[in-house]
């Protein structure tokens, strides 16, 4: 799902929800990003400036009231709302995934046996809505997401109490989605039945099986027509074989002559067995099929660097040439091909303490390489990457450096070491 940076007139919060960015519109409101005080991510939907009046929050008050009462496994979950804010809002369950309708834009339809786990799914989901007395009206691929975890409903703002006159909307208004709408809640016939999401499901099952509709035309209004007409047999071009007797079952003409949606979640079954494989293994392929080809938006480039302008080409003030300085206590001198240096007496060394084992000096009591035992245990060996600083210590390397400060010292001035 793409997200967008916030608009400069958007909210920065609205309740305990703190807006993150923008991940979809519609003609009632835009769809935000949110996180709870606890960290909860969440789809927050806001209601245009444009359309707030009393009708539009009497309406959003409805339907706020009917997915309080909507619960499920397979269902956005229905997190807080506000329908007296200046800007009524209402908050559910993010789901982090792309949608049905732009999976199979990107990626191509789906096999059947996925289909069909699909299918057995969705079908168990709005059975579950069934029997709490609502309907969706509006299943559509665009409010199917498919989420880490499975795919999930949203958008119940259409929902209606089944076999009642109850309807969020105005009288001899017709609204969803004509593609996927049945024929009576085309032609305006009340009450509508749980038939109407069966039929829904029929035509949400071919667009993710075939990559269409049932009834695709010009215009809506082409469109209607179309659905509601009794000779105009629904396409299932392009269907696989083994789905074509249940998508003609769930898109005939008469709600009647439709399956329930417990009979389509057996046919759904019986689609997956007949591919050798039980319905919890083709739910989980399902799931990996569409993560593994959701591909997460990547994060805007970061801008990049200034360029960067040579040292020769800044401007300098002209001073007196001098020769660089020779560093000599914050690198490793590398010992050069000189006589060796006469032996030195006590008094000559510049340090007292016992050499370490990364500090092999000759010692007079032993052959080179062997030293006298120390008074204290001795320090673990350096890590390998460290570069050794035996040479800083020793008088060879004093001597080298007074020899390289007697060769500078007529052309420039000494820096002393912050060490020596």
């Amino acid at each position: 799902m793409q997200i967008t940076p916030l608009n400069p007139e958007d909210p920065l919060s609205l309740g305990d929800f703190e807006l993150l960015g923008r991940i979809g519109q519609g003609g009632m409101g835009q769809v935000f990003l949110g996180e709870s005080l606890g960290g909860e991510p969440a789809a927050v939907k806001v209601i245009k400036p444009s359309v707030v009046d009393s009708a539009s929050r009497k309406r959003f008050a409805q339907e706020i009231e009917v997915l309080k009462t909507i619960w499920g496994p397979r269902i956005a979950a229905f997190l807080g709302a506000d329908a007296e804010a200046e800007q009524p809002w209402l908050a559910t369950e993010y789901v982090a995934g792309p949608d049905l309708a732009r999976h199979v834009e990107k990626d191509g339809p789906l096999p059947s046996v996925l289909t069909a786990a699909l299918g057995a799914i969705l079908a168990e989901a709005l059975s579950a809505v069934h029997t709490q007395g609502l309907l969706h009206r509006d299943l559509k691929p665009a409010n199917i997401l498919l989420g880490p975890n499975g795919p999930k409903i949203i958008d119940f703002g259409l929902a209606a109490f089944a076999e009642s006159s109850v309807s969020l909307t105005a009288p001899n208004q017709v609204v969803g989605t004509p593609v996927c709408m049945a024929p009576e809640q085309a032609a305006g016939e009340k009450p509508l039945t749980p038939a109407v999401d069966v039929y829904a499901l029929g035509a949400v099952l071919l667009f993710a099986a075939a990559g269409h509709y049932p009834h695709q035309a010009a215009t809506p209004y082409m469109v209607f027509h179309l659905v509601t007409d009794p000779d105009a047999a629904p396409d299932l071009s392009d269907a696989p074989a083994d789905l074509v007797p249940l998508l003609t079952a769930m898109l005939t003409h008469r709600a009647q002559d439709r399956p329930s949606l417990v009979e389509v979640v057996q046919r759904c079954r019986s689609v997956v067995e007949a591919h050798g494989l039980k319905i919890a293994q083709a739910r989980r392929r399902l799931t990996a099929h569409t993560a593994r080809q959701h591909t997460p938006v990547a994060p805007p480039p970061a801008p990049a660097p200034p360029p960067t302008v040579p040292f020769a080409d800044l401007p300098t003030t002209p001073a007196p040439a001098v020769h660089e300085p020779v560093p000599t206590a914050d690198v490793e001198v590398p010992t050069p091909t000189l006589p060796a240096p006469p032996a030195t007496t006590a008094t000559e060394r510049p340090e007292t303490r016992p050499p370490t084992t990364a500090e092999h000096v000759d010692s007079p009591e032993g052959p080179p390489g062997q030293r006298s035992a120390p008074s204290r245990p001795p320090k673990s060996p350096p890590h390998p990457a460290e570069p050794s600083r035996t040479l800083r210590h020793s008088v060879q390397a004093r001597r080298t450096a007074e020899r390289i400060r007697a060769a500078y010292a007529a052309g420039a001035p000494f820096v002393p070491s912050r060490t020596a």
